[in-house]
């Protein structure tokens, strides 16, 4: 492997009878909304009631078990969920430190939504995982409603002493072995690390590093991201931590803490290539959409028409490469054989002409007295005065 290639790396530091095989990606997803008229409404995964946290994993699971559509051109997909593995390690020096990164995962992830819908009988909405909620302490991290081995994904593997990096430690990483419960435990990952798509089995790996989250996931850290008013400065926050050279912690924006959260030095989370094994890299990828679903919502007239930033990876202001064009919103981007090129104008609105989802205005709240996750609304002006009165009082 080159050493630029490695580089690359620490940048981010079965129920079959649901499912319904397609022959191909144009059959699929060929045809667009005229309109959104009933968009799917997203929800943080801990609010859903339990039969429907067994509905998607099922889903997800028959994902894992249909064949591959991309074996072609990806030699080591072997089923439909490592086709968006598979696309993800292809486009991954295309896609990350470029003003295009949030346009092309909200479209990943809308046409994943559509798989698992589509494909697998899944009648609900892509869920996300709001990392606020697990933040306040280690244990409040580890002991969150996303691993619980009956209704989430599984948990942490195993610590496994050793040095996986020869440029950056994880601070308090805890574990990096192959997960030992939940419906992945058993679960074989055929691509990667780094940019490789030949196939290489392997097992599901996680290496929490809690210190992360409490340090760089807390509401007021994700917060600050929304005190700009730009774009390109969002933008740049969410992506900051980030750089040519490795990781830099101390500033990491919410996507690069929520990847190396979970995934620490070893685990698949933390490979900028090859995250998508780890099915949880969708609950996050989903919350940064979130994120900036929110952003939009605070001046939607401007917000929606806002895009900006480098097509060159690493330019400026992301990096400091000079020389290149900035994104536009005729911008194009795609999947590959999973889906067509649109510009980049087409899903900068969840309810436009292609797009056709939202985010309830709710957040989870803990009910002590049953001991649930209970929905507390949120109504769009309550979330801009506290915004506004936050981003005042804060050091931005």
């Amino acid at each position: 492997m080159q050493l630029s290639q490695l580089f690359n790396f620490l940048l981010l530091v079965s129920p079959l009878a649901l499912c319904r095989a397609v022959t191909s990606s144009d059959e699929a997803y060929s045809t667009y909304n005229t309109g959104c008229k009933n968009p799917l409404v997203r929800r943080e995964w801990r609010l859903l009631p339990d039969h429907e946290k067994k509905e998607y994993i099922d889903a997800v699971k028959c994902l894992q078990a249909l064949p591959a559509l991309t074996s072609n051109n990806v030699p080591g997909a072997v089923t439909r969920f490592d086709d968006f593995q598979g696309i993800h390690i292809r486009q991954a020096e295309f896609i990350h430190a470029v003003g295009s990164f949030q346009h092309w995962h909200r479209y990943m992830i809308w046409i994943y939504e559509k798989a698992l819908r589509e494909e697998c009988g899944y009648r609900g909405s892509q869920p996300y995982w709001d990392w606020t909620l697990d933040s306040a302490s280690d244990s409040a991290f580890i002991n969150s409603p996303l691993w619980n081995p009956t209704t989430g994904f599984g948990g942490n593997g195993p610590y496994v002493n050793g040095t996986f990096n020869p440029f950056f430690s994880v601070p308090e990483r805890t574990g990096g072995g192959c997960v030992q419960d939940g419906p992945f435990s058993n679960y074989t990952i055929h691509m990667g690390p780094f940019n490789t798509t030949a196939k290489i089995p392997q097992c599901l790996r996680r290496d929490f590093a809690p210190f992360i989250s409490t340090l760089r996931l807390t509401e007021e850290a994700v917060r600050l991201h929304h005190c700009e008013d730009t774009f390109g400065r969002y933008d740049v926050k969410v992506q900051t931590g980030i750089t040519e050279r490795g990781l830099r912690l101390s500033d990491a924006g919410f996507h690069a803490a929520g990847h190396l959260s979970v995934g620490g030095e070893a685990g698949q989370m933390s490979d900028i290539y090859a995250s998508p094994g780890d099915p949880v890299f969708y609950l996050h990828h989903a919350s940064v959409d979130h994120e900036w679903w929110k952003w939009q919502n605070v001046d939607r007239e401007a917000r929606l028409k806002d895009a900006t930033g480098p097509i060159l990876r690493f330019g400026i202001p992301l990096g400091n490469r000079t020389g290149g064009e900035n994104i536009t919103l005729d911008f194009m981007i795609g999947l590959s054989e999973l889906a067509p090129m649109v510009p980049l104008r087409r899903v900068m609105d969840t309810e436009g002409d292609l797009l056709c989802y939202t985010y309830a205005r709710e957040k989870a709240v803990y009910d002590y007295a049953t001991g649930k996750w209970v929905a507390e609304e949120v109504s769009e002006s309550e979330y801009e005065d506290d915004l506004e009165e936050f981003c005042e009082n804060s050091d931005n």
